[in-house]
């Protein structure tokens, strides 16, 4: 089997932007709370690769990431093992893209009160 190429953040983003697709094997409700924000990506927990990984196409370069590195890795060899050579992993994960400035999504938080206090400040106390 060939050896794992490990990708930098800022060359895996590269690769992204000439047409790589990400994908992203960490868990829904990880992704939930911090995402790549990437033209295009998929979501394919390492929990259910071995299910799903025919819907990578074989052909296409493929960046894996997950949150620190060490599931990508494991994605990385099952996929070579069927045939995914164009497959990299991403070093040190979402963390260290965070890290060096590449562009996450997250959640929008939701402000409290109604539109009414917003506009208005804070209610008056009833009388």
């Amino acid at each position: 089997m060939s050896t794992i190429r490990d990708v930098t953040p800022r060359d895996s983003f590269a690769m992204i932007q000439k047409g790589a697709l990400l994908v992203d094997v960490r868990e829904p409700h990880e992704v939930a709370r911090k995402s790549f924000d990437v033209p295009d990506s998929m979501l394919i927990p390492l929990s259910q690769l071995h299910k799903r990984f025919k819907e990578i196409p074989a052909k296409r370069q493929t960046v894996i990431a997950c949150r620190s590195g060490n599931r990508s890795v494991t994605a990385v060899r099952f996929l070579m093992s069927h045939g995914y050579s164009k497959a990299v992993n991403l070093q040190d994960g979402i963390i260290r893209w965070e890290k060096e400035g590449l562009p996450v999504r997250r959640p929008l938080k939701q402000k409290s009160g109604s539109w009414f206090t917003r506009l208005f400040g804070r209610k008056s106390p009833v009388q």
